[in-house]
């Protein structure tokens, strides 16, 4: 008995980190929390005693379960949209603890880390986000260090995107993309028309606008207007197929793409894009202020 509190507590001084390692390997509180009892599940039926490193072997053992996770769902998807797929439960994320660890990773990470298939994912995850050594993620892969080091690259060149402009324009482009954020959640309507060219022009895809609203707006005022009407809290800026642009992102699950033209320093165009195709078909990175390298 004294034994095995002795490894619960071991345990739970260890569930932090693996909560982070899963929550960022599956985009969900739920699924990582399951991810992580099922680590404890494995632990106790182990000995236990025989593990030198116990804080690596349960990262091991949280990464395998994650990837068998994020494999199962990536079959789900990829099955005919008839077929019989279960839903899932209602209620099983916490929204103030996923808000929170949403926060923390990043929308625009979330978001870009989704766009990795479980293998690229794990090994980017892994080695760039919590330091696990290329061989120790091989063995959780079954691949060779050189094919997951490539895996991990091919992540990160994800994650840093492809500037479509030289880096004093991408800055300039930033400014204003920030301001216009800031202004959107501070309600600031005159900081937001200052923002904006006096003929600007918002267009959004019609999927996502309601019954009889117009597809498009013209002048700074109305465009204003309408970006007040829209909440900014999930929004947070990404490099949108090169160029800085704002996606809204709820606890990390895309859901619009605000993509922005610059011109003289003010926006002359913002293009909402809603459309799930449309949507998929964007380059999207992260845009932050340090590039993420290795």
């Amino acid at each position: 008995m004294e034994r095995d509190d002795r490894l619960a507590q071991r345990f739970e001084e260890n569930r932090p980190h693996l909560r982070a390692v899963a929550y960022r390997m599956l985009g969900s509180t739920g699924e990582a929390d399951d991810a992580v009892q099922e680590a404890w599940l494995r632990l106790s039926r182990a000995d236990a005693g025989a593990i030198d490193n116990l804080g690596g072997c349960l990262t091991t053992v949280v990464a395998r379960v994650s990837l068998d996770m994020m494999r199962k769902r990536t079959s789900l998807r990829e099955q005919p949209l008839d077929a019989d797929a279960p839903e899932p439960a209602a209620g099983a994320d916490d929204p103030e603890q996923e808000a929170l660890l949403a926060d923390s990773v990043g929308l625009a990470m979330l978001v870009v880390l989704d766009t990795m298939g479980p293998a690229e994912r794990l090994a980017f995850v892994l080695h760039d986000m919590f330091a696990v050594p290329f061989d120790d993620i091989a063995s959780i892969l079954e691949r060779s260090p050189a094919a997951t080091r490539q895996l991990a690259s091919r992540g990160r060149r994800r994650v840093q995107g492809r500037p479509a402009v030289p880096e004093d324009e991408l800055g300039r482009r930033r400014d204003v993309v920030d301001a216009y954020l800031a202004a959107a959640r501070d309600g600031d309507f005159d900081a937001l028309v200052a923002v904006l060219d006096p003929d600007v022009v918002l267009r959004a895809d019609r999927s996502i606008l309601a019954p009889g609203q117009a597809r498009e707006q013209r002048g700074a005022a109305a465009v204003a207007r309408q970006a007040l009407a829209r909440r900014a809290q999930f929004a947070e800026p990404a490099l949108i197929d090169g160029s800085p642009g704002l996606l809204l992102a709820p606890f990390g699950r895309l859901r619009l793409v605000l993509r922005f033209t610059v011109a003289h320093g003010r926006i002359a165009e913002i293009d909402v894009v809603g459309d799930p195709e449309r949507l998929q078909a964007l380059d999207l990175a992260v845009l932050g202020d340090r590039p993420v390298s290795r």
